[in-house]
């Protein structure tokens, strides 16, 4: 099935602002030459400037999927993290924060082990 993501074995977040100008190519190119990871079945989300719309790219068995979002001006914008030029791993509960507009960042949210 094209781009589904229920099944994805992880979801990366890349913390640092990305050039929303890039294609699958160039957004490959991050996550292999900048950060060194193998594109495997997982999730790899990306945010520009703006925070009002991500791209994400899936490796599926046959080819990669771009995923682009741009939220509606009545919708608020991303809470993405801007702290270092890294790339975290979320959990999916954070990517639910993350998708509602909803900090990832939670210290008093329930832990789950």
């Amino acid at each position: 099935m094209l781009a589904d993501i229920s099944n994805v074995d992880a979801i990366y977040i890349v913390c640092d602002r990305t050039d929303m100008r890039k294609s699958i190519d160039g957004l490959c190119a991050i996550i292999q030459d900048q950060f060194s990871m193998k594109l495997d079945h997982s999730l790899y989300l990306f945010c520009g400037r703006k925070c009002d719309r991500i791209k994400a790219i899936l490796k599926e068995p046959n080819g990669i999927v771009l995923i682009y979002k741009k939220l509606t001006a009545s919708q608020r914008s991303y809470r993405w993290p801007r702290n270092k030029s890294e790339v975290r791993n979320l959990t999916w509960r954070e990517f639910d924060w993350l998708m509602s507009g909803i900090d990832i960042e939670q210290p008093k949210a329930i832990k789950t082990t």
